[in-house]
């Protein structure tokens, strides 16, 4: 009876029905039906779903990326990401990635990159000259970037659903994310080049010195986030708690920006934004519970399984199940469903957890730039007033780094792996080679 719990799901989707409330009442007109335990169990399921230590820093990660980008915090990095690289060719795109980079270590989300730093990005693109297109294709790729770099919303969700260690994921994500932004301003190099973009502005030391003294206080926010974790002062929890009242002591005492009208917007949203992920984690945590009741995953392990042992071949499919995946699921969904689903997988094929939460994390960053859901795709639109299918052409030639940087995060584990050896003692494991939980 397994099939009926996967055809409520798609056709709750068809007719538009939100992914959350999808998955739980299809769970629960699955359990109705199939008489497997009393109603209460998808309530049970559910808050047992949301109760979890870890899973508290969501909002505050989530508040400190909204009092960054209503206290003018963005705009401080983006006149120093100005400054740093602005003078090469193509500048306002290297701009573009540099600021994404910087500002990954403080949201953790890209939806709150393209819809905030985005935004900005956007316009000075726009007044520089640049193509529409352009602008809203390297936005969007660089926006990706947010949640492999530290601290990222998803990969806390994936290190509670895993059970692996979160400050591990965090350094996990740093190397890939660089090699991320160095593949993206390769392209815009490319595009540079092609297109006959100008240098936007001129290297000079005071420029800088000027800007980064205005940002100084600004970058100090990843280096509480990151150093406190990795420094062992923090927790991660305790380091998103950090962060927003950083952010809110710059809005508020330093800036000035942050008024009381502002902070209780802000609150508001990240309020709304937080029920929604906690809603869609409780969703998908009780349909997790059932693929594992029914032993679907067990099966769909030893499919795979039987099917080769090769770990290159396993990881290439587990690969495109996820790119296709993030295509039509929202990225909290898709990491509380199928990592009970394919973790035992790579793990028997040798793949360390915290390797494997990259990759997944990775993949479904690039189904936020791909149809039908496509979330920064949707936020872009509507920031830059560009139609969504021209938003999907522009982005569709960004896919191409971020794919190439996937099979080499993929099938070179010391790229994830070699800040956790160094910091937490983490072995690096040839793909293949027996591991252990």
């Amino acid at each position: 009876m397994i099939w009926l719990l996967f055809t409520l799901v798609f056709a709750f989707l068809v007719i538009g029905v939100p992914i959350a409330t999808s998955l739980a009442a299809s769970s629960l007109i699955y359990i109705l039906v199939t008489e497997q335990g009393p109603a209460l169990n998808v309530i049970h399921r559910m808050v047992s779903g949301v109760d979890s230590f870890p899973l508290l820093a969501v909002p505050f990660f989530i508040l400190a990326g909204n009092l960054m980008n209503t206290s003018g915090i963005t705009n401080r990095i983006f006149d120093f990401a100005k400054a740093c690289v602005g003078w090469l060719r193509g500048g306002l795109g290297h701009v573009n990635v540099g600021a994404s980079v910087i500002f990954a270590g403080m949201s953790g989300a890209a939806v709150a990159d393209a819809g905030g730093l985005g935004a900005i990005e956007i316009k000075a693109m726009k007044d520089g000259g640049y193509d529409p297109d352009f602008s809203v294709g390297v936005t969007a790729a660089s926006s990706t970037i947010g949640p492999i770099i530290p601290p990222s919303l998803p990969m806390v969700i994936y290190g509670v659903v895993a059970s692996a260690s979160i400050g591990q994921l965090f350094a996990a994500g740093f190397l890939p994310g660089l090699v991320m932004a160095l593949a993206l301003m390769a392209m815009v190099a490319w595009y540079a080049w092609r297109r006959g973009y100008p240098k936007d502005a001129r290297f000079l030391l005071d420029n800088l010195e000027t800007t980064f003294g205005r940002a100084f206080l600004s970058l100090l926010t990843p280096a509480i986030i990151v150093g406190g974790i990795l420094g062992g002062v923090f927790t991660p929890t305790e380091a998103a708690i950090a962060a927003s009242a950083y952010a809110a002591f710059l809005g508020a005492v330093v800036y000035r920006t942050l008024s009381w009208k502002r902070l209780l917007r802000v609150t508001f949203d990240t309020i709304e934004t937080t029920a929604i992920v906690l809603y869609i984690v409780a969703g998908a945590s009780i349909f997790a519970w059932l693929l594992t009741s029914n032993r679907v995953t067990e099966q769909f392990a030893e499919f795979i399984l039987g099917a080769t042992s090769n770990p290159y071949v396993i990881l290439l499919l587990i690969n495109l199940i996820l790119i296709v995946v993030g295509c039509f699921m929202e990225t909290i969904a898709a990491i509380t469903i199928l990592t009970p689903v394919l973790l035992p997988i790579v793990m028997k094929v040798g793949v360390d957890p915290v390797h494997f939460g990259v990759i997944m994390v990775l993949n479904l960053m690039i189904g936020l730039l791909t149809p039908p859901v496509g979330m920064v795709l949707y936020v872009l639109s509507r920031v830059s007033k560009v139609p969504f299918e021209r938003c999907v052409v522009a982005t569709a030639p960004f896919l191409i780094p971020l794919v190439l940087v996937l099979a080499l995060v993929t099938f070179v584990p010391a790229i994830s792996m070699l800040l956790p050896s160094m910091l937490y003692g983490a072995e690096i494991k040839a793909l293949g080679a027996p591991i252990g939980r």
